[in-house]
């Protein structure tokens, strides 16, 4: 099967007026507003991926009896598109997102994508919706590629044989409004976000649906975030909300960086990727490894771990100020963000919206 498919183009015929668009980017919040179109793509097992179109935004007619909405076969995926400073428009590693939706699809049952029609996709709408891409500092335009069973069967012995792949784009504005501060987390020991065998390193919605009882938990108890553990021991730190978590050891120097290995209970995170290739090249070794409960809360009270932080998509860096859990608490640091922590966020951010050189062909030109 070609890796490319030609697309039908149907314009919207009332796109969203220049004062109207205005409007939205001078404060697009996340996800709250679309751009004026969307890719959609079909797939059967008998014809593979076909009917490729670019349409106008809208509602997707469904059958109620369509088997996502029973068995919740579907998967996502997240990146940007930035504007430079030359005027031009570029996305961040996004065949890295095409193999990682791949992979997703594979643990779902679900049909690969060729990774180049991923970014055919991805290109298409953007350079479509090109006067969407903010270009204030520290916007960008989200874009959000998903793909779902449509098979019309109530059946639970086999995964279905039809999908439509779909990619949307929303108008991002800046995650920390008011500057980065730091976020307090909670200890989750009542609930577990995967386990060994399970679709946690899939970006699976599913995932995030079982997610939210212990993110609600967090608030509960006065934290922004959510801390998952391991889901054998419940001691084992795996992740942070919907972002991956890095522990950095020392300071200035002497700096070093550990973050949870991928144990296929982890989400394989592009920046966490990105962060553990820039870190060495910035003079800071990087590895992945395990860090227990218990070792976060002492490493914090004698020194030795000087900052903690999350990092994906849409924060880049979120530093973690505070931690709580049902028997202890403890601060890390001075509960402020940290100076590597920091620099990393400059570097990466640097090289997303092309002030800062790009020696890794992370980014990627569309228009």
């Amino acid at each position: 099967m070609s890796s490319t498919l030609d697309f039908e183009i149907t314009r919207n015929e009332r796109p969203a007026s220049a004062a109207e668009r205005e409007r939205v980017l001078a404060d697009p919040g996340f996800g709250r507003h679309f751009t004026d179109h969307m890719v959609t793509i079909r797939y059967s097992a008998d014809r593979g991926w076909h009917d490729a179109r670019l349409e106008p935004y809208g509602p997707i007619p469904m059958d109620p009896a369509s088997q996502v909405f029973h068995y919740a076969q579907e998967l996502f995926e997240g990146l940007k598109a930035y504007k430079q400073p030359d005027g031009s428009v570029v996305t961040f590693r996004p065949y890295m997102n095409a193999a990682r939706m791949n992979r997703s699809a594979h643990r779902m049952a679900m049909p690969e994508i060729p990774e180049q029609l991923f970014v055919d996709a991805i290109e298409l709408l953007v350079r479509t919706d090109k006067d969407w891409v903010p270009d204030t500092e520290g916007h960008s335009l989200y874009l959000r590629p998903f793909m779902f069973a449509t098979t019309r069967a109530l059946g639970v012995n086999s995964p279905a044989d039809e999908f439509l792949f779909a990619v949307i784009a929303s108008p991002s504005g800046l995650y920390y409004p008011r500057g980065i501060k730091p976020v307090s987390v909670w200890l989750s020991q009542n609930y577990t976000r995967a386990a060994q065998g399970g679709t946690g390193e899939a970006k699976f919605g599913g995932n995030y649906a079982a997610s939210f009882a212990g993110q609600a938990e967090a608030v509960e108890q006065g934290c922004d975030q959510v801390v998952w553990l391991d889901a054998v021991e419940h001691r084992w730190v795996e992740e942070v909300g919907s972002m991956n978590l890095m522990f950095v050891y020392g300071s200035g120097a002497q700096a070093r960086i550990l973050t949870p290995a991928l144990t296929g209970t982890l989400l394989a995170g592009v920046t966490r990727d990105s962060m553990l290739k820039l870190a060495p090249d910035l003079g800071i070794p990087a590895e992945e490894g395990k860090i227990s409960i218990e070792e976060w809360q002492s490493g914090c009270a004698s020194g030795e771990i000087t900052e903690v932080f999350g990092c994906g998509t849409a924060a880049i860096i979120s530093p973690v100020g505070r931690v709580k859990g049902a028997d202890r608490e403890w601060t890390i640091g001075d509960g402020e963000p940290g100076e590597v922590s920091m620099r990393l966020r400059g570097e990466l951010v640097g090289i997303q919206y092309g002030t800062r050189p790009d020696p890794y062909g992370w980014v990627h030109r569309i228009v």
